[in-house]
């Protein structure tokens, strides 16, 4: 079911894009729209597409995360009390070699996500991906390998999301352990693995629209000696061109499966985190630190 959301808001954003003359935000329902069938799929099968690459690229991504946050905590903080500055450092830190480690994965992703989909612009091109590796393969063939980290400029801009989401879970952590040492309950972790999702998801969900069409492949981006240059005039490009045909609440268009999707990934991926993190240090017999969380 989170699949099928994640599905539907990234197909909303990129066939916006798109299509300039017929969808527009106020006639066009991202979620129904982005749930239909396409003649090369069964109907009960099209919200699923691609969605073995998005498992592969989130264990992946979820790793090198989590390995870079805790490991970069344990060398700064060296049994210190943690804050919130702090905490935002350390997360985008680990989220600029999240980003630069895992960007092809998602380029891969989000074109085998989208491929079969029905677009209303005829300048879209259609793709034939056997796999990720066939797609890896066909995209450095046709487009080069510097199109394995398409959108990684909005990516890079992004690691606001993950580091504005640690931090606020870090600190809501903090503030219910205030005079109590004690784990939190599971109900605990799950509500302020939420808000601490959709805080960052809603903060930065423009950047992630961006993101989601240059990692598509069908936006030209402007030809420029420098690729860092083109991509920033891309992403800017796009955000002042979709506020100018749909307003500022364009910006958010497909927000609501987004937040779906986002924040009850967030809050179970916390709840698990937090008790196979227990469950491996009573194992080990080893006290967990608390003050320093």
């Amino acid at each position: 079911m989170l699949y099928v959301l994640h599905s539907s808001s990234t197909f909303s954003y990129v066939q916006s894009e798109s299509d300039r003359s017929v969808c527009q935000l106020s006639d066009c329902n991202s979620l129904s729209l982005s749930l239909s069938p396409s003649p090369s799929s069964p109907s009960s099968l099209a919200p699923y597409r691609g969605w073995f690459p998005v498992i592969c690229s989130l264990c992946c991504s979820n790793f090198v995360y989590f390995y870079c946050f805790h490991s970069l905590k344990a060398m700064w903080i060296r049994g210190q009390r943690s804050t919130p500055g702090k905490d935002l450092i350390i997360g985008i830190a680990a989220g600029v070699v999240n980003v630069l480690v895992t960007t092809p994965l998602w380029v891969v992703n989000t074109r085998l996500k989208l491929q079969g989909a029905k677009f209303r612009n005829a300048d879209i091109q259609p793709t034939h991906y056997r796999g990720i590796v066939d797609a890896l393969v066909q995209i450095v063939q046709s487009e080069g390998v510097g199109a394995l980290w398409n959108g990684t400029c909005p990516s890079l801009l992004l690691v606001l999301n993950p580091g504005i989401q640690f931090m606020i879970y870090e600190a809501l952590k903090r503030q219910l352990r205030t005079g109590v040492h004690r784990e939190l309950s599971s109900p605990e972790v799950f509500v302020i693995g939420a808000i601490a999702k959709a805080v960052a998801t809603t903060v930065t969900y423009p950047l992630q629209t961006v993101q989601s069409i240059l990692r598509f492949g069908q936006h030209r981006q402007p030809t420029e000696q420098s690729r860092l240059l083109s991509s920033l005039r891309s992403v800017t490009y796009l955000i002042i061109n979709r506020v100018r045909r749909s307003g500022i609440l364009g910006l958010f268009k497909g927000l609501e499966a987004k937040l779906l999707q986002t924040v009850l990934t967030a809050a179970l991926m916390f709840l698990l985190y937090e008790k196979i993190a227990a469950a491996t240090f009573r194992v080990m017999g080893v006290k967990r630190p608390l003050t320093s969380r």
